[in-house]
């Protein structure tokens, strides 16, 4: 099975927009990852010959921008990746907006977020999310972030599309992120998270899971940096193919991978 590669579709679309980030209130950014896990999950896993990418090289173009409406607190913004696990899609393509407020020492984040895969609509999955940030300058930031899905279906996993009947609606994620500068520009940064899967999905044999990240970001100047860090999921088992010659292979599986970015 071919799926074609989208990171000249991203590069096109990257240069295309630039122009528009002469506005101060708009900021933009690009990035090659050695892979691309969300949530601890693989995604990208169909191979050419119809199995699995089970390497753990399978370099990720992403990039997007982020626009601010002057101090209203009110923002809009688009993420793109290239992805390999839906047939037919190379692309993840996120559109998110919200508001953001001060709350005494808290820094309130509330919004939506629509991941859209276009050329198999399947996976398409849209949540709310609310989130609370504490910064310290000796402590460092402490991030608390829940997404609750509002859409019929949660990333294909109940089926819904295909006429399961299932629904993956009220599946819920709830992240814990710390970072912390220590100097040299280094900075430290570890995250942990909870994937409830919705009831229909969990019928279907797949488990609420955590995912991890563990690592670190060295801003090189002139808005490049260059992070590392070990991401995985628990449950391998769970979530292992079950069939052909890749059989237990599973995308919640430790990864070390590599990202450089660059901001705009």
């Amino acid at each position: 099975m071919y799926f074609p590669s989208s990171h000249s579709t991203l590069a096109l679309l990257a240069l295309a927009v630039l122009p528009a980030f002469a506005n101060a209130q708009t900021t933009a950014n690009i990035a090659l990852s050695s892979d691309y896990k969300f949530r601890g999950q693989d995604q990208d896993v169909l191979g050419h010959d119809g199995g699995a990418k089970t390497r753990a090289l399978k370099p990720s173009l992403q990039g997007g921008f982020d626009h601010a409406f002057g101090d209203s607190g009110w923002y809009v913004g688009n993420w793109n990746a290239s992805v390999g696990w839906l047939a037919g899609n190379s692309i993840e393509s996120d559109l998110y907006g919200g508001y953001k407020f001060k709350a005494d020492v808290f820094d309130i984040d509330l919004g939506a977020l629509t991941y859209l895969y276009p050329g198999n609509h399947a996976g398409n999955t849209t949540e709310l999310y609310a989130g609370a940030s504490y910064t310290d300058a000796t402590l460092g930031s402490v991030t608390l972030k829940y997404a609750h899905t509002v859409s019929k279906d949660y990333f294909n996993y109940a089926g819904s599309a295909a006429g399961s009947g299932l629904s993956g609606r009220n599946t819920g994620y709830l992240s814990l992120a710390y970072s912390k500068e220590i100097g040299a520009g280094v900075t430290l940064k570890a995250a942990l998270g909870h994937t409830r899967m919705a009831s229909d999905i969990r019928r279907l044999g797949y488990r609420s899971f955590v995912d991890y990240s563990l690592g670190a970001s060295l801003d090189l100047g002139g808005g490049v940096s260059l992070g590392g860090a070990l991401q995985g999921a628990s449950h391998e088992r769970a979530y292992a193919l079950t069939s052909g010659p890749d059989a237990g292979w599973s995308p919640n599986r430790p990864r070390l991978v590599l990202t450089l970015a660059k901001s705009l």
